[in-house]
């Protein structure tokens, strides 16, 4: 199971205390994938389909809790690939779906629309309910071991933008663009992301994205780290071979003999310690002479031998 089923379970137990939450998560579940239709026999359904059954059953669930009217829970298997079940809750009748669609402030129309939202808003723990609710309908939230990405989506324009109002209360750092005709709300960041599953209440989970971003922030580290040294030593090497070229050439073209004295004793050195480091070097002069120093003449060796060419 994904790690977005996975959060979709969890916060599917999730049932507000108030009334004013139960509406407004239940406003946000049937705005994000909710409609109304006709069937053959010309009778008005009101329906939502996931392919959660947590999620299903919350919807199921907060009509209950809130509507006396008969409300029919069905399933039936996906035909491409028979992969995943479709859990579809629907209202039937004129009447119900009036009663419903009334106290949402919902307009009949085949995709649930707002004619006003904010009235039966009464704070943050709304406007919490209410991301929660857009999140069960047609949200997801990656897996953390990959790229950090969590995104909600909508039919209608109205919503989206409503759904990016709210997640700015919170502080969050969302963007918005349209994908195959729908609208899509995202969070990149992974600061982002968890101040998110807080306002939302997926603390559970939560804390497993967390557990993962600091395990996954420490092997970056750890990794960079590597590589660092890896590049230093191999720098180090190459930097060694290039400079023992250099003293063999000279010696095999005059003889490191000639060379003056502070040149003479570090080819010398070089020879005989050639995986020493420049300080190391430097440290077996009498008296000890500084790593800049062992460089300029390790350098100007190789000048010579650039010459000899």
């Amino acid at each position: 199971m994904s790690f977005s089923s996975q959060t979709k379970n969890n916060l599917s137990r999730i049932i507000p205390d108030t009334d004013c939450c139960l509406h407004t998560e239940l406003l946000a579940l049937l705005r994000s994938d909710g409609l109304v239709k006709k069937n053959l026999s010309e009778e008005y359904l009101l329906e939502f389909e996931t392919e959660n059954a947590a999620v299903a059953r919350k919807i199921f669930k907060l009509l209950r809790a809130l509507y006396d009217i008969p409300v029919e829970v069905s399933v039936r298997q996906k035909k491409r690939l028979k992969k995943n079940n479709k859990y579809t809750i629907r209202i039937r009748g004129r009447a119900h779906i009036d009663l419903v669609l009334k106290e949402l402030e919902l307009s009949y129309q085949e995709r649930l629309e707002d004619d006003y939202l904010e009235d039966m808003f009464n704070g943050n723990c709304c406007y919490r309910a209410y991301l929660r609710g857009s999140f069960l309908g047609a949200g997801s939230v990656s897996n953390p071991e990959g790229d950090y990405h969590l995104e909600l989506t909508s039919h209608n324009a109205s919503n989206a933008y409503f759904i990016l109002k709210a997640m700015e209360r919170f502080d969050l750092e969302a963007r918005i663009n349209k994908r195959k005709g729908r609208f899509v709300i995202y969070l990149k960041g992974s600061d982002d992301i968890v101040t998110f599953l807080n306002v939302i209440g997926a603390h559970k989970k939560l804390l497993e994205f967390e557990n993962i971003r600091i395990i996954k922030d420490l092997r970056n580290r750890v990794n960079r780290g590597v590589n660092c040294e890896t590049a230093n030593l191999n720098k180090v090497v190459n930097t060694g071979v290039r400079q023992l070229e250099a003293i063999h050439a000279i010696d095999r073209a005059m003889g490191i003999e000639k060379l003056k004295p502070t040149l003479k004793e570090i080819a010398r050195l070089r020879l005989e310690f050639p995986s020493s480091s420049l300080k190391e070097l430097g440290e077996m002069f009498d008296p000890p002479i500084s790593k800049s120093a062992v460089n300029h003449r390790l350098r100007k060796l190789e000048e010579i031998a650039d010459k000899m060419k």
